[in-house]
């Protein structure tokens, strides 16, 4: 073995997360191979890491959408100008982020083309081809792509980036009510993604009207805290109403002979969901993953010694075949490390399970398992390999939730006044609060503390005679406001 291999001297973080969130969080991006910076500024190379995770999460969600209908379809990335000048709302919403294509090699275009922003306006043009009658709804449609949103200031990796993956569900609907149903359905579905899979507690609710969705009658929303007390959108889901099928005449013949006008929703999430789970559950090593998430689950260190090393590593294959009908399970068989830089270097990468064999370990027919989460050393016997190793799975994906939420419901705070409000802001909580709903006060919140609202709950209490802590005015709502990412 290398005893002074130099790769040990550069692996670790070097700055503990509560010091320094932004250079912990930078790099562990970097060390873990999760990403790594690119020539074009502002974009990012999605490593085998990252990108695994990115494809456990899509074939959860896929999974859960093609049960109620959906499918999936590919739409171009280039958007002529004149569709994306169709809705007004929405142009004033995007046109700082677009980036335009004008030239086709050496020849200048006659019309500008948008390298997608969102996709509302290329899919619905042929959506006012598809739909005729009331026989074509619902039309259900999503699509896996990359988007490219250009201004931004400071660029950090999968949560604010300037090309980043998403899927975009597109609907169309007859009327009202099945578009709010399908609106509320599809905000279920991600916050099972975020709870159950991503294990990281949301709260739920609508956007205010100066926060939601450009050209939307309304925007769902779930938002989680990060550390730093900062609020991250993880996902959103619109209501749409008929602004976009005024604008690209889609309409259908309904069963009472006359023409109506269609409702719509469109709905997305994005790999800055993978930002949000190192932030969330990484500790002062490294990565911590959730094992639902996590592209290798079980990673296995034999410990070796020239007299053994052909019986451990049989033995190491044995118990991956035994385990790799269920789990994703890698042995580290690399020669010239020894087992510890082997354990620094999994855990920087936040394999959920190490499992530890070595020569002691087969004279006891068993194996030592490590939990990444917590550290705790768990010796499985092999007769009991299976059950053991997914209760312990099992307890992992448990208890980063529960430690997620509690710290949640720790660094909620409600405020009745505005200097609670404030000490609430300045303290990095998210704070609960009534608030008139008017654009003007929450700008000055805003303006005043860099603070946002960030999701009205859907269920509100009794506002009789109560008051907006910003302006005094009648309380329209509680909301929750913080900073954001």
């Amino acid at each position: 073995m290398k005893e002074n291999n130099p790769e040990e001297k550069t692996l670790g973080i070097t700055v503990k997360k509560d010091d320094d969130l932004s250079e912990w969080y930078s790099q562990v991006i970097l060390k873990s191979e999760l990403a790594d910076y690119s020539a074009v500024s502002g974009c990012m190379v999605l490593r085998p890491l990252s990108y695994g995770i990115w494809e456990k999460i899509q074939h959860a969600f896929d999974k859960m959408i093609k049960k109620t209908g959906h499918k999936n379809v590919y739409f171009p990335l280039l958007i002529p100008e004149s569709l994306f000048q169709k809705e007004k709302e929405h142009v004033e919403g995007f046109t700082p982020e677009v980036a335009w294509v004008t030239y086709g090699g050496d020849t200048k275009l006659n019309e500008r083309l948008a390298i997608r922003p969102t996709s509302e306006t290329i899919m619905y043009d042929s959506y006012s081809k598809w739909i005729r009658s009331w026989r074509d709804l619902p039309l259900l449609l999503n699509q896996w792509c990359n988007i490219v949103r250009w201004e931004f200031q400071h660029p950090k990796p999968f949560l604010r980036t300037r090309e980043f993956l998403w899927q975009e569900g597109h609907t169309v609907h007859a009327d009202e009510k099945d578009c709010d149903r399908e609106v509320l359905m599809i905000l279920d579905f991600y916050q099972e993604i975020m709870e159950k899979y991503l294990a990281i507690p949301v709260l739920k609710g609508k956007k205010s009207e100066s926060e939601k969705f450009p050209g939307g009658f309304y925007t769902t929303a779930l938002e989680a805290r990060m550390p730093d007390g900062k609020g991250l959108q993880m996902a959103t889901s619109h209501n749409l109403g008929t602004n976009f099928s005024k604008a690209f005449n889609i309409s259908y013949l309904g069963q009472d002979g006359k023409n109506h006008e269609v409702w719509q929703t469109s709905w997305g999430m994005s790999t800055r969901t993978i930002g949000g789970v190192v932030l969330a559950h990484g500790d002062d090593k490294g990565l911590i993953l959730p094992p639902r998430i996590a592209p290798i689950q079980i990673v296995i260190v034999p410990i070796l010694f020239d007299e053994n090393k052909e019986k451990i590593l049989k033995k190491c294959t044995e118990i991956k075949e035994i385990l790799g009908k269920k789990f994703s399970v890698e042995i580290d068989e690399r020669e010239g490390y020894k087992p510890g830089w082997k354990y620094f270097e999994w855990e920087l990468k936040g394999v959920p399970l190490r499992l530890e064999i070595g020569p002691k370990d087969i004279e006891k027919n068993q194996v030592m398992a490590v939990r990444r989460d917590t550290g705790e050393k768990i010796p499985i016997a092999e007769e009991n390999l299976k059950s053991g190793i997914k209760k312990i799975l099992v307890s992992i994906q448990k208890h980063l939730y529960r430690k997620a939420k509690k710290s949640l419901k720790e660094n909620i705070i409600q405020a009745k006044t505005w200097d609670s409000f404030v000490k609430g802001i300045e303290e990095k909580k998210f704070v609960k609060a009534l608030h008139c709903g008017d654009t003007e006060c929450e700008a000055k919140i805003k303006q005043e503390l860099q603070a946002t609202n960030r999701v009205i709950p859907f269920k509100q209490p009794n506002l009789e005679n109560k008051k907006c802590v910003k302006c005094g005015s009648k309380a329209k709502y509680f909301a929750y406001f913080a900073r954001n990412y």
